[in-house]
C-alpha cells in the first residue's frame, strides 16, 4: 500500500538575512551551530532546535524508507508564514521559500509533492504567487493559516484566493498558526496543547459558517491535527446552528452537519479511539495520513504507525495510508510508481 504522508515541514538550508533584507525584524532565521545541529531564531531569540532532517533531502529521503513512508507533501513551518509584514516581503520570502521546495520535489519526484505558502495578507498578491506555484513550479497546492491577521478563512477579502484554488485544482492544506490566548496561556505548552486545536476548529467553521464551502463545491481543502477539536464538538456546534439562527446562519442556512465529508483531515490525533471516531465520522476517503514529520509533537519516528495498530480492512487502510491524500492532492498514483 502507498504512504503519503501529508503533513510535513521544511525549510531551505539556508536563507538571506530578512532583517538586512527588508530593513525590519520580526522574521525568523536559520543559525546553524555545528554539523547537524542549527537554532531556527526571531530577532535573535531562541525558537526551535531543528536537525538536517528539517534541510536535507537526503536526510529525509533515509528516514523515510526507515519508517516506509514513500511519499511526502511538503509544507513550510507555519512560522515562516510571515503574514504580519509588509504584503511585497511576505511576497518574496514565499516566492524564496516556494522557490526551495519546487527544487527539492523536482529533484526526487515520485518521494516528494509540495506545497506553496503566500502572502494571505494581501489577496492579489496572493493569487498571482498561487498560479506561479501552481503552473510555474508544478505545486500541488498550498499551505495557509488557520487565520490571516484579524481575518477569518471566511473574510470577503480572501474568497478570491480560494475561488482561484478551486478553477486550479490546487489542494489547500490549513494549519494552525498565531494561535489565540498565546499572551494569557504562558504555562504548559498550552498554546500547542490547547490553542492549536481550537484554530483548526475557527478555520473549519469559519468556512462551513461563511458559506466558502458550499459556494465552492471544488474546493479541496484539508486541516491539520485530525480537524483539531471540530470532529469532538461537532454535537455543539450543530447545537449552536439550530439554537442560534439568528447568530450562525447568516451566511449559510445549512447544517454544519451536512458538511461532514466534504473536507480532508489528517490521521495525527495521537489516540486509537479518537482516530477510529474521526473515520467513522467523516469517512476514511476524507482521513489521509499526517505526521508533522519531523517536530516531536508529530506521530514519530513511525508515521502511521496508529493507523497500523487498529483492526481496519486492508480497503480502509488502505485509503488512509494513499489513496485519500492523492484524492485530495489531485494526482493518480502512477506518478509515484518505478
Amino acid at each position: 500500500m502507498l504512504r503519503v504522508d501529508i503533513h510535513t515541514h521544511i525549510l531551505p538550508e539556508r536563507w538571506p538575512d530578512l532583517r538586512e533584507r527588508y530593513g525590519y525584524g520580526g522574521f525568523v532565521q536559520l543559525e546553524h551551530h555545528g554539523p547537524g545541529c542549527a537554532h531556527m531564531t526571531r530577532d535573535g531569540a531562541f525558537f526551535r532546535k531543528v536537525e538536517p532532517n528539517c534541510w536535507d533531502p537526503a536526510t529525509r529521503l533515509r528516514e523515510c524508507d526507515e519508517a516506509g513512508v514513500d511519499v511526502q507533501v511538503l509544507s513550510t513551518v507555519p512560522i515562516m508564514f510571515s503574514y504580519w509584514a509588509k504584503p511585497h516581503d511576505t511576497h518574496d520570502l514565499a516566492r524564496l521559500l516556494n522557490d526551495d521546495i519546487a527544487e527539492t520535489v523536482r529533484a526526487h519526484p515520485r518521494r516528494f509533492v509540495g506545497l506553496g505558502t503566500l502572502p494571505m495578507q494581501d489577496p492579489e498578491l496572493a493569487v498571482r504567487e498561487l498560479e506561479r506555484c501552481v503552473e510555474e513550479l508544478d505545486l500541488a497546492g498550498v499551505e495557509i493559516g488557520s487565520h490571516i491577521g484579524a481575518w477569518n478563512l471566511n473574510a470577503p477579502e480572501l474568497f478570491c484566493v480560494f475561488e482561484r484554488c478551486a478553477e486550479l485544482g490546487a489542494a489547500v492544506f490549513v494549519h494552525p498558526w498565531d494561535m489565540m490566548g498565546m499572551d494569557t496561556l504562558p504555562d504548559y505548552w498550552l498554546p500547542w496543547l490547547v490553542s492549536m486545536p481550537a484554530e483548526t476548529s475557527r478555520a473549519i467553521c469559519s468556512l462551513i459558517f461563511g458559506g466558502v464551502f458550499e459556494r465552492l463545491p471544488d474546493l479541496r481543502v484539508a486541516f491539520a491535527h485530525g480537524g483539531g477539536s471540530f470532529p469532538a464538538t461537532i454535537g455543539r456546534i450543530e447545537r449552536g446552528f439550530v439554537c442560534r439562527p439568528d447568530l450562525t446562519q447568516v451566511h449559510n442556512q445549512r447544517n454544519p452537519r451536512e458538511y461532514l465529508g466534504r473536507f480532508w483531515c489528517d490521521s495525527l490525533v495521537h489516540d486509537a479511539t479518537m482516530l477510529r471516531y474521526l473515520v467513522d465520522l467523516i469517512g476514511a476517503r476524507r482521513v489521509a495520513l499526517g505526521s508533522d514529520y519531523p517536530f516531536p509533537l508529530g506521530e514519530m519516528p513511525t508515521p502511521g504507525a496508529l493507523i497500523d495498530s487498529l483492526d481496519f480492512d486492508d480497503e480502509t487502510r488502505a485509503q488512509l495510508l494513499g489513496k485519500s491524500a492523492l484524492e485530495w492532492l489531485g494526482l493518480s498514483e502512477e506518478r509515484f510508481l518505478e
